[in-house]
């Protein structure tokens, strides 16, 4: 069984960035005998706080990560540390677009090292936000879980908007993902979205989903909290409220196998990435 945990932030606009980093790192050592951590995206430096990201933003060697890897090792577990605004380290390329900025999940060992980034392939914001801010990611990202009990298990990471991006999972599933981890900064308006949707992507790929949202209100934005541990068959095994919480559940891996066998859906697709027609 994978214990996993999913760690659903709450934050306003009167708690400095760094108070957040400082009490979301201790949220973390509480977690103990975990496999797997997951906490929200953008959460310290604020999912619709605009007009702060480039002031906020800060490279992957900043106190953010910093903080969290001091964190992780002393709970032993992978810690997907949500995301972050990342700014380009020094001598490095600033992107297609110049903006040096990106949106990045970063995933943690238990030692605290980085594992594996992620940078955000769907910008949201339909002319504000990040498609005018930041750069666009352009990878398709899995990262093997390992640990206590995590061995052998493929995660595919994904963040918040992509979830309305099918042929992205797809290309997860493709790279051998069992596990997809979405963590987001979903606004309470299109909470029945993220909910909806994120059992879609579980069901169609036959995949575990963990969803950690942000919860409280920042930006004069509500945010939806429901984080959600979706299972292979498109069951929702723990959802949580609206407030700052954290979810705690064991997933059977041995179910997803299971439930592949059994209903064999993905062994009958036709229009695979390679089936291209000559004509």
């Amino acid at each position: 069984m994978l214990q996993v945990r999913v760690v659903q932030v709450a934050y306003g606009d009167d708690e400095s960035v760094e108070q957040r980093v400082t009490r979301v790192a201790q949220l973390v050592r509480q977690q103990q005998d975990a496999d797997l951590i997951v906490l929200p995206e953008l959460w310290s430096h604020g999912g619709f706080a605009h007009s702060a990201w480039r002031a906020r933003a800060e490279p992957l060697t900043g106190p953010t990560v910093a903080a969290l890897s001091a964190a992780v090792r002393e709970t032993g577990a992978v810690v997907h540390i949500g995301s972050l605004v990342e700014r380009v380290a020094s001598g490095s390329s600033p992107g297609p677009e110049g903006r040096g900025l990106w949106n990045t999940s970063v995933v943690l060992g238990p030692d605290g090292q980085i594992r594996a980034t992620y940078r955000k392939v769907h910008r949201f914001g339909f002319g504000e936000g990040e498609p005018v801010l930041l750069e666009a990611g352009e990878e398709i990202v899995t990262s093997e879980l390992t640990g206590r009990r995590g061995g052998g298990v493929t995660l595919g990471l994904a963040t918040c908007y992509d979830l309305r991006f099918p042929e992205m999972f797809r290309a997860l599933l493709d790279a051998g993902s069992e596990v997809f981890v979405v963590p987001a900064a979903w606004p309470l308006a299109r909470v029945e979205h993220w909910q909806l949707l994120g059992r879609a992507r579980a069901l169609e790929n036959q995949c575990f989903v963990i969803q950690c949202n942000t919860a409280g209100t920042h930006s004069g934005v509500a945010m939806g909290g429901n984080s959600q541990v979706v299972g292979p068959d498109g069951a929702v095994l723990a959802r949580a409220g609206v407030g700052e919480e954290v979810l705690s559940v064991a997933l059977d891996l041995a179910e997803l196998e299971d439930f592949r066998s059994s209903f064999p859906v993905l062994g009958d697709r036709r229009l695979l990435p390679s089936s291209g027609h000559d004509s």
